[in-house]
């Protein structure tokens, strides 16, 4: 059985920073892309940021330079730092790993809150 526990999310003021951390169990980690999404009131649910097996990165142009993926196959974990946080960033974050060739095969953590007040 597949499990994705989030953990890091919380409350924070305007230009703080939080980090998440996403631990997988029940898969291969290290074949699969790990990444974060996040969902605010009333909107689809938009990527935020992928990380390859070969620590090969992409982000959403509108955290770009403020939040960093990273991932430790060790330990079968992805972690998003975020920093500069700003108030449009309030969003429940999800962890994703998926095939990266049949990129919908995949699974869903749960979700964790992250809010940015100003």
């Amino acid at each position: 059985q597949v499990h994705l526990v989030e953990s890091g999310g919380g409350l924070v003021q305007a230009g703080g920073s939080l980090r998440l951390s996403c631990a997988a169990s029940g898969i291969i980690f290290n074949s699969k892309v790990a990444g974060w999404y996040r969902q605010a009131p009333g909107k689809q649910r938009d990527l935020v940021a992928t990380i390859t097996k070969d620590n090969s990165t992409n982000y959403a142009d509108s955290v770009k330079g403020r939040f960093t993926i990273s991932r430790d196959n060790a330990k079968n974990t992805v972690l998003l730092q975020m920093n500069g946080l700003k108030p449009e960033d309030t969003a429940v974050y999800y962890c994703r790993v998926f095939n990266p060739v049949l990129r919908s095969l995949g699974y869903w953590g749960q979700g964790t809150q992250v809010t940015v007040s100003s």
